[in-house]
């Protein structure tokens, strides 16, 4: 059993927010992550697609996506009133990427990723950067996601789209209705929760450097992100059918969508993607977090990875 959020005596006394839905632990959370990012403004959200989705709203272009890429990141550029453009990209996996430029500024998808001065390494002023918070992203949360940029004005703009369109006010009955907007704002409990892990974030990497570490030096590896551990096989199905039987699970981080059906409206050409098609089958993502004992259970996954590169590939 992993102890996901990592907080001490886990409980969480409501009786303690002034406000549900804005008090002060969502203002000092913003506050705190901005500031670690290296960013002036941010705008939290209930989850991070839903930020794509408000990001993309009715700019009515095309977005060029990785097809090995979560779902929800195309579904969320289609349902804002774009299209996608397939492309053969594997690399950006476990990292950050631009999600789609336009003529003033950028969206950076860092779903993946969350480091110190981020957004000044890696953005302009005008620019959005879009980190997530779900369970088992770098900061887990119950869900949720943040937009940050420098530029005041799109940050406000934000901020009442996720508040049903309403004037942001600390102050509920203070709010007054400017367009029709949406119920997305990432309430005191999601927030109180990544706060906590915002403050174990550079324990958290320390750990995770010593386990993959380690994962590269026996598997021969270089890998360096701090969400995903994924390695080669020559069927990752099959891969994981054998892990699963270990008592270890693993996944696939991502399936080729070009294919996808569901997507043929939106991607009619169907150009062939072949890294794309290749590691969609030939990679697999092995137990990778914080609570891995390195003496323990992490010897034992690879113990099981060699047995199985020794059967499957003589």
């Amino acid at each position: 059993m992993i102890n996901l959020f990592n907080i001490p005596n886990y409980k969480i006394d409501t009786s303690n927010f002034n406000h549900f839905i804005h008090g002060d632990i969502v203002e000092e959370f913003e506050s705190n992550f901005r500031d670690y990012v290296g960013a002036k403004y941010s705008c939290t959200v209930n989850n991070a697609t839903n930020a794509i989705f408000l990001a993309m709203l009715n700019k009515n272009t095309t977005v060029k996506v990785p097809s090995m890429i979560p779902p929800v990141v195309c579904n969320a550029i289609l349902t804002s009133g774009n299209k996608v453009d397939f492309i053969d990209d594997t690399e950006w996996v476990g990292d950050s990427y631009v999600l789609h430029e336009f003529e003033n500024y950028k969206i950076i998808d860092s779903a993946q990723k969350v480091d110190f001065n981020q957004f000044k390494k890696e953005a302009n002023d005008e620019d959005l950067m879009i980190f997530s918070f779900y369970p088992t992203k770098p900061i887990g949360s119950s869900d949720g996601g943040i937009i940050v940029s420098n530029d005041k004005e799109k940050i406000k703009w934000f901020k009442e789209a996720t508040m049903n369109g309403m004037s942001y006010s600390f102050n509920n009955w203070d709010r007054k209705l400017k367009f029709p907007g949406f119920k997305m704002y990432m309430n005191s409990i999601q927030c109180y929760i990544a706060n906590e892990n915002l403050k174990l974030l550079d324990y958290k990497k320390r750990k995770l450097k010593k386990i993959r570490d380690f994962y590269n030096s026996e598997l021969g590896y270089n890998n360096t992100s701090d969400h995903l551990y994924r390695i080669k096989v020559d069927d990752n199905k099959k891969f994981i059918e054998y892990m699963k039987g270990k008592d270890i699970i693993c996944g696939i981080h991502y399936d080729a969508l070009h294919n996808n059906s569901i997507y043929n409206n939106s991607y009619p050409f169907h150009s062939p993607l072949p890294k794309s098609e290749k590691e969609s089958k030939q990679t697999a993502s092995i137990p990778f977090h914080e609570n891995l004992d390195q003496n323990g259970n992490i010897k034992h996954i690879i113990q099981m990875i060699k047995k199985y590169e020794a059967t499957n590939n003589s």
